[in-house]
Parts: C-alpha cells; structure tokens; sequence
C-alpha cells in the first residue's frame, strides 16, 4: 500500500505549533478522525496514547511514528505533521521529534500494519527525503514529497 493511499492533502500540517508529545497527539487524533465520520477523536487519540505507553514510537533523528490498530475501522489511514519547533518525544537517541507520520489500520490487519510500518522505516532512514520535508514551506509540497517517494519505493 502506497502512503498516497494512507494520506490525503487535509491531513498534512506544516509548522505546527505545539509543545507536547500530548499536544501533538491531539492534533494527528483531530486530522485522522476527519478522514471518516465515524472516526471519535477521542477515540484515535486513546488509541495512539495507548500505543506510545507500552514504548514510544519514536524512532530517532527527529521522527516519530504513532501508530495503532482501531476497532470499526474501515481502512488503514495516515496524518502527517512537520511541527515548527521539535518536542521532547522519549525518542531513543533523546534528540527532539519535528517530523511525525501517524497511521491508524483496523484492528484485524495486522500484516497490513507491519507492512506499512516497514515503508514508513524506510522512508525516514531515506536522509535527503527527510531533508526535504524539513525544508518543505507547505503542505502541498509535504504531501508531494511524501507520494513521489512512496512510489519511488514501490517500483
């Protein structure tokens, strides 16, 4: 699955400005929950807390990967946020987390999440993609970024 499948343009946020990995959260639970009716985001944002308490999903160089699995979900589905100033995120290397990419799957795709949690992987180890959405000035062009790259990665 490509993230252009995963993400849509009104789920990208450019220079964010919040100060907390809480704050955060409540953000990417507000642009996943658009993406469907019948999405709380109450809901999403329990679910991405419950996932960050068991470990944090940071990965290390700046980015994070908040994810989880939701009941009643039709589909796997993706926000993505460059925040304006990095937040401490309890990532492993310590460094502040600016680049965050949250995925919700439904509860029974399992193969489906790990699949897509290994293309997300790739992609941030990917140093001149990551360089480029640091130094993207909208949305628009996080979200080209984003695409172009994942269907580099699929070819």
């Amino acid at each position: 699955m490509q993230i252009g499948e995963l993400l849509s343009l009104d789920r990208v946020v450019v220079d964010a400005d919040v100060a907390s990995k809480k704050r955060t959260l409540e953000l990417l639970s507000g642009l996943l929950s658009n993406s469907s009716p019948e999405l709380s985001s109450n809901d999403v944002f329990d679910t991405l807390l419950a996932r960050e308490r068991l470990g944090s999903t940071g990965l290390g160089a700046g980015v994070a990967i908040p994810h989880g699995r939701l009941k009643g979900l039709d589909k796997p589905v993706a926000a993505f946020a460059r925040l304006h100033t990095g937040i401490d995120y309890d990532a492993p290397d310590k460094q502040p987390v600016d680049l965050l990419f949250a995925l919700l799957v439904p509860e029974e795709c399992t193969d489906a999440h790990l699949n897509i949690l290994a293309q997300l992987a790739r992609l941030f180890r990917d140093e001149e993609t990551v360089e480029h959405l640091r130094a993207c000035t909208d949305s628009d062009s996080l979200y080209r970024t984003l695409t172009e790259w994942s269907a580099r990665d699929a070819a």
